[in-house]
């Protein structure tokens, strides 16, 4: 469910559509999520996941840095580093080096 809207209201799109326009697969946009990498920009009535423009940047920026050699764990701990949020939890992380891949992550999700 693409919303099109005049003005200057959002373009959203449903989970399926922002892993595609993103150039990852469903499963791994579902994956982001669980992990708390992403987060929706709405929610319908029941309960559907909308995604904007800026959270598909988000998603995108997600795979490339992956892609670069950087776990999930890690970039998940930056972005929380980044907002001043503490309880990304360091741990295994700290001993992870880039170009390791985060075994805790299935493959098909990376």
């Amino acid at each position: 469910m693409v919303k099109e809207t005049q003005g200057n209201e959002k373009r959203l799109l449903r989970t399926s559509e922002a892993a595609e326009a993103a150039g990852v697969s469903k499963q791994t946009l579902q994956y982001y999520l669980l992990v708390g990498l992403i987060s929706p920009t709405e929610r319908t009535g029941g309960g559907q996941q909308l995604f904007d423009d800026a959270a598909v940047h988000r998603i995108r920026l997600v795979k490339e840095i992956n892609e670069s050699g950087y776990p999930l764990r890690e970039i998940r701990e930056i972005f929380f580093r980044g907002r001043g949020e503490k309880g990304a939890g360091r741990g295994a992380s700290e001993h992870e080096g880039r170009g390791e891949r985060d075994q805790s992550i299935p493959p098909e999700a990376e």
